[in-house]
């Protein structure tokens, strides 16, 4: 009995030296956030509720940096994710942004171009329903280039502006390993794309359509980006090479990122 009682009295002091050295690490904050991460989430989701975005977006920023040990931070960058995005949509400036004037010659296509981004979003942080501009006009333009990132270990999608992750989308990958890795780049877009299968052909909106609503090729013959008739594999790696994507987010991500976009691929 006596050796028994020694060794667990051993245990539990090693225990307690684990806790206090983990309690020093992180400078006395409890391990999972506790009451400091819960107050913090809560004023974040406030500001979010009330559109203050960029103060939400920088309390979501602290929680995941200070409090990365916790249960919750998944749930926190789906928060930061959807920030922004309605960020980039939105109207606000930033230091991701320029005013720009319209000049004579000017096209919504050309300014695009120019600034490496898209007319659809142009028009959406606009606020315009159609693509005519009026010399002398300002409009907001998103400035950094974006970038995409795919894992194909854990079926995700990063969506980056310079090195910043905006938002990290579940997708599914090629079964046994069979999407390409490596350097590519979109070399094509198509919304609502019709798919031309051996024999046959789909038309876009058919429930037979494995492309669904957007196609994003890059610069492998038969290769890219598209939606899914399958939601439900999401996570899965169960396509023929491509990149498949929920249709809401392949929309979203349609409508900010251009052709010319890098996109590497990772094993």
């Amino acid at each position: 009995m006596g050796k028994k009682l020694i060794f667990a009295v051993a245990v539990i002091i090693g225990i307690l030296l684990v806790v206090t050295v983990s309690l020093k690490i992180n400078k006395g904050r409890p391990l999972f956030g506790g009451q400091a991460a819960s107050g913090l989430a809560a004023k974040a989701a406030l500001l979010e509720s009330k559109g203050e975005l960029l103060a939400a977006k920088a309390a979501y920023q602290k929680l995941i940096s200070e409090y990365s040990s916790s249960n919750k931070v998944g749930n926190w960058q789906k928060s930061l994710g959807d920030i922004n995005i309605r960020i980039i949509f939105s109207s606000l400036v930033t230091p991701k942004t320029v005013i720009y004037t319209v000049k004579p010659g000017d096209s919504l296509v050309k300014i695009a171009r120019e600034f490496k981004t898209t007319p659809e979003l142009i028009m959406k942080s606009n606020n315009m329903s159609s693509e005519k501009i009026l010399v002398g006009r300002k409009i907001r333009v998103w400035n950094p280039p974006f970038s995409i990132l795919v894992d194909k270990s854990q079926n995700i999608l990063i969506l980056k502006s310079d090195e910043e992750i905006i938002k990290i989308y579940t997708v599914s990958t090629g079964a046994n390993n069979c999407t390409p890795a490596g350097s590519f780049k979109i070399v094509n877009k198509l919304a609502n794309p019709t798919w031309f299968k051996a024999g046959a052909v789909v038309e876009a909106g058919s429930p037979e359509n494995i492309l669904g609503s957007r196609w994003m090729g890059i610069n492998v013959p038969g290769y890219g980006i598209h939606g899914t008739t399958q939601p439900d594999k999401l996570g899965q790696q169960v396509t023929q090479g491509c990149v498949r994507m929920a249709n809401s987010d392949v929309e979203e991500l349609y409508a900010i990122v251009p052709e010319g976009t890098s996109v590497e691929i990772i094993d």
